[in-house]
């Protein structure tokens, strides 16, 4: 059983959606121990005893977090059905960069990365939206990193 179909028919979490179910569009994107995963494609198994952390678990109460805020205040969703992927995937990739990980468009990779909106474009690249709201998701991410 893979990680999105524990989550999404034993625990009743719905955040993370079924989409391609091979890997090729992230709208189920979760953070195993911080760091985001493609659900479909990880065994439930293997994430035995790691700390799951879908969209619905960022928030702290009624606040939302940051990221999600961010969705929200600029309108980065038009279904919505992929905004809990992308805001998994925000988070954990802001975590990348603050870590200082390098993307594969980055001159130095010594360098700490500058988030440009090609970065964040091409940190996300794994993420897909079929209303074509990257505009929005993009604008909301650097919004999101400014804070």
């Amino acid at each position: 059983m893979t990680l999105l179909d524990a989550l999404r028919e034993r625990l009743g979490a719905t955040a993370p959606k079924k989409g391609c179910d091979h890997g090729q569009c992230g709208s189920c994107t979760v953070l195993v121990d911080g760091r985001r995963a493609i659900s479909c494609l990880v065994f439930a198994v293997a994430a035995d005893g790691a700390r799951i952390t879908t969209a619905a678990g960022l928030g702290d109460g009624d606040a939302l977090h940051p990221v999600a805020q961010a969705f929200q205040d600029d309108d980065a969703f038009q279904c919505g059905y992929c905004t809990p992927g992308q805001i998994c995937s925000a988070v954990g990739m802001l975590d990348e960069v603050k870590a200082g990980a390098p993307s594969v468009i980055a001159d130095d990779l010594d360098a700490s990365p500058t988030l440009t909106d090609d970065e964040i474009r091409e940190r996300m690249s794994g993420n897909l939206c079929r209303c074509a709201a990257y505009p929005n998701i993009v604008a909301a991410i650097g919004k999101a990193a400014d804070r």
